[in-house]
């Protein structure tokens, strides 16, 4: 593996952390009990890198079911989330920012891992996108809600592709050395998806961007020629 791409331990763990935190709050505002706190944050910390590894490097065992620290870093998080955990406005600004920094980290892990497999620029954005969002993904099927990434809202996948792209001009293009690469892609990721927050940067459905659509719209909005009206109607 490329030593230009190899990255500090705790990026990952950082990651994993944050992610299953922000899980674990969400499983503690729906009334779980302990196994189902634990079960969301779980799939919330290390969903996106089963994905990474199982689906997309298919590098082997995957990385967090090599080392037992992923799972004691994803129990420390549970526990925290159920010390931690208070509804309210001031909670709710809380929960978006460690998601928007696990959002970081986890896209830099995903750029990566990716790079030193082999992967090209193009490829790695995808992956480091999809580890980035991927747990995410997974909690919302999983309580059987449509995944969020998929729908019109806030700023969230853009702001990992945001990131990623940081990573591969920093990386690919400026040589700039990895922890730099890190420590700027997560700030990126991390301002884009906070100001979108601030400012309500949404994304718009796609149904709107089709231009049959809008030429059928117009033609329903014209007002009806006189004497075109079917009389027996």
């Amino acid at each position: 593996m490329p030593e230009t791409f190899q990255l500090p331990l705790v990026f990952d763990l950082a990651g994993v952390f944050l992610f299953a935190l922000t899980g674990g709050w969400l499983a503690l505002g729906r009334g779980y009990d302990f196994v189902g706190v634990f079960a969301l944050a779980l799939v919330s910390g290390v969903g996106g890198a089963l994905l990474r590894d199982g689906v997309f490097l298919q590098a082997g065992t995957p990385a967090v079911l090599q080392d037992a620290t992923y799972l004691l870093i994803v129990i420390a998080a549970t526990v925290a989330a159920v010390l931690t955990y208070r509804p309210g406005g001031y909670f709710e600004r809380t929960f978006l920012a460690a998601d928007a920094l696990g959002l970081g980290a986890y896209t830099v892990v995903g750029m990566a891992k990716s790079l030193a497999h082999g992967l090209g620029p193009v490829p790695a954005v995808l992956v480091g996108v999809s580890n980035a969002v991927g747990g995410g993904m997974i909690r919302d099927l999983l309580t059987g809600q449509e995944p969020l990434i998929f729908k019109p809202g806030q700023f969230y996948a853009l702001a990992a592709l945001g990131g990623a792209i940081t990573f591969v001009v920093l990386q690919n293009v400026l040589r700039i050395p990895t922890d730099a690469t890190a420590v700027a892609t997560i700030t990126v990721t991390f301002a884009l998806r906070m100001l979108g927050v601030a400012f309500d940067w949404r994304t718009s459905s796609m149904e709107h961007w089709s231009l049959l659509a809008r030429i059928r719209s117009k033609r329903d909005d014209e007002p009806e020629a006189p004497g075109t009206r079917d009389p027996q109607g």
